[in-house]
């Protein structure tokens, strides 16, 4: 298989309906408030193949204790930073090797090929284990948006030197939080000292 970055777009609660009906009252209160109809809504996940291994990138809530069988490589808040105490209101960033993507299935307009760059793989890659862990469902960064799966997937793209700004979900849907990803990765890292 030749070295490429695939980018998934999967319908917002896909496989669970909780999700899906939240997600529907969400775009309708918001579409309402800015006077159109409302869109489909999309979160979004990566395939990264390099070599003869093939790597699944993606944000999701942090099921069990076990983590290093998904690849996890960071853990971040949902909803605030204090409730991240509580394993329940954790998400995890997984660079998954040989891993899978739920709901795959159910993917709209995809995969959509964004780069067959090996050095580009390489950097999708490298880029994962240092996104940053913004507080899920907030927007800590001032974009108008709030930070989640997509923000995550943005963020990781443009550091690994694709163009996150020029990718847009199906057509007649949306993708929160994709904007905030894409500001995020344009500013300056935080000073670790």
């Amino acid at each position: 298989m030749a070295d490429s970055v695939d980018l998934y777009w999967l319908p917002l609660g896909a496989g669970g309906h909780f999700v899906k009906w939240n997600g529907r009252i969400y775009e309708a209160l918001k579409a309402r408030r800015e006077r159109r109809r409302p869109l489909a809504l999309y979160h979004s996940a990566l395939q990264v193949h390099l070599g003869q291994e093939t790597y699944v990138i993606e944000q999701a809530p942090e099921p069990d204790l076990t983590s290093e069988s998904r690849g996890v490589v960071a853990e971040g808040p949902v909803g605030a930073q204090w409730a991240a105490r509580f394993r329940v209101f954790r998400y995890e960033i997984r660079v998954w090797r040989g891993g899978n993507i739920p709901d795959v299935v159910e993917a709209v307009d995809s995969p959509r090929l964004v780069s067959d760059d090996t050095e580009v793989a390489r950097q999708v890659l490298g880029a994962a284990p240092h996104v940053p862990t913004h507080v899920w469902g907030r927007d800590e960064l001032g974009t108008g948006e709030m930070w989640n799966s997509n923000s995550i997937i943005a963020w990781i793209l443009s550091a690994g030197g694709i163009h996150a700004e020029e990718i847009q979900p199906p057509a007649g849907g949306r993708a929160p939080g994709w904007n905030a990803g894409v500001v995020a990765a344009q500013r300056p890292a935080p000073d670790p000292t």
